[in-house]
Formats: C-alpha cells, structure tokens, sequence
C-alpha cells in the first residue's frame, strides 16, 4: 500500500480558516491508495460486498482514507491459507 499524499480542501479559505487534510478521495484516488488496485475492482465488491466501506452521494462514490486503511489492515495474511488477519 503507497503512501499518497492527501489533497487538501479550504471549506472555509473565504473565513481566512487554515485548510484541513481531506478525508474522503475519488475512486480512482482510492484504487491508486490501495496499491494500485482496479477501479472496476472496487465496483465490484462495492456490488458484492466484501470491499472497503465508501460514500455515494448522487451518482459519485467516495471512499474514507480511514476506511481504506483499515480495509488493507484487515487483508493482511501471513499465508495464502489463512482466512483472517493474524
């Protein structure tokens, strides 16, 4: 899993507020986050369940960096025949 930087948003750049680190990315910032992995991948289990939580407001889906994060964690395995991480 890369280290990507995260972009940042100014919601309140009019107030002269500091920016904060955004927290939700695109898919396509989702797949490269996750190794590289395919955005058709995620559309998948976002069908079939299994892959990592996302958001869908109208059309668009977004996904957590924490979730993504965690969703990697949880995949670890210390050999092809374990079932869970361990």
């Amino acid at each position: 899993m890369r280290n990507l930087p995260v972009s940042q948003i100014e919601p309140n750049a009019r107030n002269g507020q500091t920016a904060s680190p955004r927290r939700f990315v695109t898919e396509s910032e989702a797949a490269e986050h996750l190794g590289g992995v395919s955005r058709s991948f995620l559309a998948k289990k976002r069908c079939t369940g299994g892959g990592p939580r996302f958001v869908k407001i109208g059309r668009r889906v977004f996904y957590d960096i924490d979730d993504l994060d965690a969703y990697a964690e949880q995949a670890k395995r210390r050999s092809t025949s374990d079932t869970a991480a361990g």
